[in-house]
């Protein structure tokens, strides 16, 4: 981190939204809760604009879902009067949650896009005050095949490439779909990732994919955490193979991307399907620096026994360099790492079930 420079984290729950800041990334202040006793699936922290925005998805039980943002790190907050997201009335449909949050690239300013329940894929140009439903994607045929995970109809991953008009998402349960076009088109593309829960192991679409990542360096490399599987793609999703071998499992939610090394990723394994823990109850984070070919285990400052889970948004990377990694739990723990995973610190803790991190760098003079 440059001199002056303010490393913030945005920690979305069950039960509200927790801010952290820091000028070192050892020491943080905690402030919170935001938008208490109202979930928090989603959050984003936009820093491409002359201040940083905090957008949230949140849940609140009696008025619904919806898209806030902020400004001021969370001093105020901002709604429209008709909502950030609202389906067409011919769809016949209303918002369930908002799963995914994700600013396009620095060439892209105010571009944000979104991924919802029912599934569909929605683009903001105004920062995130307003979104546009994708139509082909909402009327693509494959639609009613499409199935829920074990926490819902999800479009949980958005992944505009910084390059050209690709842009892929990950569906729970449907796959990875690509466009090539802006959104105009979209197509599966899951050859190689294994479905072994269906009749044919092998579909064109229906795997069950928890989590994807972009690689620095290579906008056609993608790296997927699926449902028992881990795997790279070196051609934009045409063909995955499996990039495992080494870890202690592969099932689990994570898959982190450094944002300007190739080939540095990292995951945090669970046991199984059936067992939604750390492999003997050993949580550690898995780092692998040639883009999956080997891995390192990372634990240092974690606790020795911790069997909570650790959902697919609920990890996050910055832009310092070292990078620092951030993870929570479903158990209210928050640890950050400041030398890309080398060593942890616990952040937060005793907060509610962790749904999703976000981390940032704001330039010294961006904070209001």
């Amino acid at each position: 981190m440059n001199e002056g420079d303010t490393a913030v984290l945005a920690i979305g729950t069950r039960k509200g939204l927790w801010l952290a800041t820091s000028t070192d990334r050892r020491d943080w202040n905690l402030t919170g809760p935001h938008f208490l006793m109202e979930e928090v699936a989603s959050v984003a922290l936009d820093t491409r604009g002359p201040v940083p925005r905090i957008l949230a998805g949140i849940m609140d039980w009696h008025w619904g879902p919806c898209v806030v943002h902020s400004d001021d790190l969370g001093q105020t907050w901002s709604e429209p009067e008709d909502g950030a997201v609202r389906f067409p009335p011919d769809t016949g449909e209303g918002l369930t949650r908002v799963w995914q949050l994700q600013p396009d690239s620095a060439g892209r300013p105010g571009v944000v896009w979104a991924g919802a329940e029912p599934i569909s894929v929605w683009k903001s140009t105004d920062g995130g005050e307003h979104f546009e439903m994708n139509q082909p994607f909402w009327d693509h045929p494959h639609r009613s095949g499409w199935g829920a995970g074990f926490g819902g109809a999800a479009a949980h991953t958005v992944l505009p490439s910084p390059d050209d008009d690709t842009v892929h998402v990950a569906i729970s349960v449907a796959g990875v779909y690509r466009t090539d076009d802006g959104g105009a088109s979209w197509i599966p593309r899951n050859t190689g990732i294994s479905a072994y829960f269906l009749p044919d192991p092998n579909p064109e679409y229906g795997q069950c994919v928890h989590k994807v990542a972009r690689d620095a360096g290579n906008p056609d490399r993608l790296y997927a955490q699926n449902h028992h599987g881990v795997y790279r793609t070196d051609n934009s999703g045409d063909s995955w193979q499996s990039i495992a071998d080494g870890l202690p499992a592969d099932f689990g939610f994570v898959m982190l991307a450094h944002p300007t090394r190739s080939g540095t990723i990292w995951t945090i394994p669970l046991k199984a399907d059936g067992e939604r823990i750390a492999p003997e109850g050993h949580l550690a984070v898995y780092r692998s620096t040639d883009s999956g070919d080997s891995w390192t285990r990372l634990d240092d400052g974690l606790p020795e026994t911790d069997f909570n889970a650790v959902l697919r948004d609920a990890a996050a990377v910055d832009s310092a360099d070292p990078a620092g990694v951030y993870f929570g739990t479903r158990g209210g723990q928050v640890f950050g790492s400041a030398d890309e995973g080398d060593s942890f610190s616990l952040i937060a803790g005793n907060l509610p079930d962790v749904l999703c991190v976000r981390a940032g760098i704001v330039p010294a003079g961006s904070l209001r």
